[in-house]
């Protein structure tokens, strides 16, 4: 029997205090699913998110084209198979309706909302040393008194939406495509900008330049793409993923990235030039992540392998571009294939080959401000608009939990710390921070580098049975050691500079804002070794964290 949260009288002039087991930020992926496992355990537990349903990143990122790169079957839960097999997916990378559909359907099943506070931000979140407890507030004047706090905030939920000079004078709309208006916007005969060419501007820009009047990209870093294949799916589909559950139950979790793919056998310098060209064509033709996820491991050590590969995906992208001018400005040249993240796209570089689309490279040519008439870059130019969007992409990994005011023992801020130095033990803990749980935090798999549902899954499961654990011992904070962490870190640090990842500027390292530590955010060790690591802590009981 779960037990009802206590809600305490307030004092005179103070805030009404809510008494709880556990608090849950986020209620996306993750967030459902740790307050489902808890609440199951008879703690008694809410989820707090700033959106006003459930959904997490499927409920922010309402931009025209965003939609899965992740198979359909595989970006599920794999807690209950009457939830998995009680829904069908119309296509292979369904668009976002769906899924913020799918992630409704699920909280509804589990019966959630009734423990989620919608329409309600963290502001702050300090521990008390003396009761062992956490305190937050809230925007809405609530005061929360927590044993155990775990943070579902996302890994892409902080958006940089304040990235240029003078974007309040813009007399026309302006949209990030992380918080992008539920209302449906008519960009029919607009001139609109893009500013950003990642996976979420690609998806944005193949989208609308059809429906736009003039549409302007305005491109830094170009990115190699794998066009998608993305069939619907009939009757006979979708009873043959169902018929999958336990396989992709039990092999999903122990795959390099969650995904249900993994590399291939052979080595590439045992193969001929002609094989490893057969292979390269198979995965190619597949239209998934399968190129960059499950061809040749030597493609993230390797820089002579890794230029093959590259040079493989630019032939692809010139058969598609044809015009020179184009190639130059939309097919990388200085950094490898798969060490940024690699879109699926579905006509994105067509786009560019129609009349009322323009290129403007910024690469040489920054973005100087925002005027009220449009965007100008540093040769002077005024690019005239109505519409700018804004896919600039997210503080990663971090952003989430630092703009919340988190202070741990002795009143260090995770802010202040994060900002020196991004430190965790396993994306799990962070020491110095008793009883504080992360999911989709740095130096994991879940901070970037997965099919996130699996690892999500895998670590709010490790902090469910960590949690059970405590109770059933008597015991009321954990916090992982100096020693674990730095030697975590170590281990995280060794791996990752082997690879060509850490070689590149990208969100992966922090480059995209300023001031933040270079680090690799994601473990890149592979989601089964990681989750190995998790289970040897748990078996060994919790090794590596104080408890008392």
């Amino acid at each position: 029997m779960v037990e009802s949260a206590v809600m305490e009288k307030p004092t005179k002039g103070s805030s009404t205090i809510l008494k709880l087991d556990a608090a849950v930020i986020g209620a996306g992926v993750a967030g459902l699913y740790q307050l489902y496992r808890l609440r199951k355990q008879g703690l008694t537990v809410k989820a707090f998110d700033t959106a006003s349903n459930v959904g997490g990143t499927w409920y922010w990122n309402r931009y025209p084209g965003a939609r899965f790169d992740s198979e359909a079957y595989i970006y599920q839960y794999f807690f209950s198979e009457e939830i998995y097999k009680g829904w069908s997916w119309s296509e292979r990378f369904p668009a976002q309706p769906e899924i913020e559909r799918w992630m409704n359907y699920v909280a509804d099943r589990c019966d959630l909302r009734k423990d989620i506070e919608f329409s309600t931000t963290i502001k702050s979140a300090h521990y008390n040393d003396d009761t062992g407890r956490w305190t937050l507030e809230t925007d809405t004047g609530l005061t929360i008194d927590t044993q155990f706090l775990i943070a579902c905030c996302g890994m892409l939920s902080a958006p940089l939406t304040s990235s240029f000079q003078g974007q309040d004078s813009f007399k026309g709309k302006i949209f990030h495509t992380a918080r992008w208006p539920k209302d449906n916007i008519d960009l029919s005969g607009k001139r609109v900008g893009v500013i950003g060419n990642g996976a979420t501007g690609i998806q944005v820009i193949q989208t609308i330049a059809d429906k736009v009047g003039h549409l302007k990209v305005f491109v830094r870093t170009p990115q190699y793409v794998i066009a998608m294949q993305n069939p619907k799916y009939n009757d006979n589909d979708v009873a043959a993923y169902k018929a999958r559950f336990d396989e992709l139950k039990k092999t999903l979790p122990h795959t390099f990235s969650g995904f249900e793919y993994d590399f291939v056998e052979d080595s590439w310098k045992d193969l001929t030039p002609e094989k490893r060209q057969e292979i390269l064509e198979a995965l190619w033709n597949d239209g998934s992540l399968k190129l960059w996820l499950a061809s040749f491991s030597e493609l993230f050590f390797d820089p002579a392998v890794n230029e093959v590969v590259s040079e493989f995906v630019r032939g692809k992208m010139r058969e598609r571009l044809k015009d020179p001018a184009l190639c130059d400005l939309l097919i990388p040249t200085d950094y490898g294939f798969g060490t940024h993240r690699v879109p699926l796209e579905t006509n994105y570089l067509e786009a560019y080959l129609r009349p009322n689309v323009e290129l403007v490279s910024v690469k040489n040519n920054p973005i100087e401000c925002i005027t009220p008439e449009g965007i100008k870059t540093a040769d002077g130019t005024v690019h005239e608009l109505d519409v700018i969007i804004l896919a600039t992409g997210f503080d990663a990994g971090t952003g989430a939990l630092t703009r919340i005011d988190i202070r741990g023992r002795d009143g260090r801020s995770l802010k202040e710390d994060w900002g020196n130095d991004i430190r965790t033990n396993m994306g799990l803990q962070v020491h110095g921070y008793p009883n504080l749980f992360t999911t989709g935090a740095p130096l994991a798999p879940s901070a970037a580098l997965c099919n996130m549902t699996t690892c999500l899954q895998q670590q709010v499961d490790w902090i469910s049975d960590c949690i059970q654990y405590l109770r059933d011992n008597n015991l009321n904070v954990i916090e992982t050691t100096k020693e674990a962490e730095d030697a975590w870190v170590e281990h995280h640090d060794a791996i990752a500079n082997q690879t060509l990842v850490t070689k590149t500027n990208s969100w992966y390292m922090g480059s995209n804002v300023s001031g933040k530590p270079r680090r690799l955010l994601s473990y890149i060790g592979g989601v089964g070794a990681y989750r190995q690591k998790c289970d040897e802590a748990t078996a060994d009981a919790y090794s590596g964290f104080d408890k008392r």
